[in-house]
């Protein structure tokens, strides 16, 4: 099987995020427009009452966001958030975070998307994001 180009280019761009192997965080899945990052829970990682800390889906969903976003650039862009809404729905206590990215209209300069943050098994919404992405020259 051919290696994906715009997979190796988003794994290999994951790999240089310091902050996302703190987090233990890992690609799942690279698809056109859509990238799924999981977390898997980490004392380390939790706030006062032991749940998830909301910085963490926050990094992840951004990041999947942000990735997805990139599959739709060409070689030679980066992408940056330029904003972002977070809505946090509920507690995430979980053995696993799951984020997924999801391009909704990808432009030259500015892309949207939307993610979402899953228990382990994704039957529970724990919280829900809106983004706008810009392309840098890398």
């Amino acid at each position: 099987m051919k290696p994906n180009p715009i997979a190796q280019r988003i794994q290999s761009s994951f790999d240089q995020q310091d902050f996302m192997q703190t987090l233990g965080a890992k690609i799942e899945k690279i698809e056109e427009g859509k990238v799924i990052i999981s977390c898997n829970f980490q004392e380390s990682l939790t706030q006062q009452n032991g749940f998830f800390h909301a910085g963490v889906m926050t990094s992840i969903v951004d990041s999947a966001c942000g990735y997805a976003a990139l599959t739709q650039m060409p070689e030679g862009k980066d992408v940056l958030s330029v904003e972002f809404k977070m809505n946090l729905l509920r507690p995430a206590k979980t053995p696993k975070l799951i984020a997924i990215g999801q391009v909704i209209k990808s432009g030259r300069t500015l892309t949207v998307c939307e993610g979402w943050v899953y228990n382990e098994d994704q039957s529970k919404l724990l919280c829900k994001m809106t983004a706008t992405m810009i392309a840098v020259e890398r």
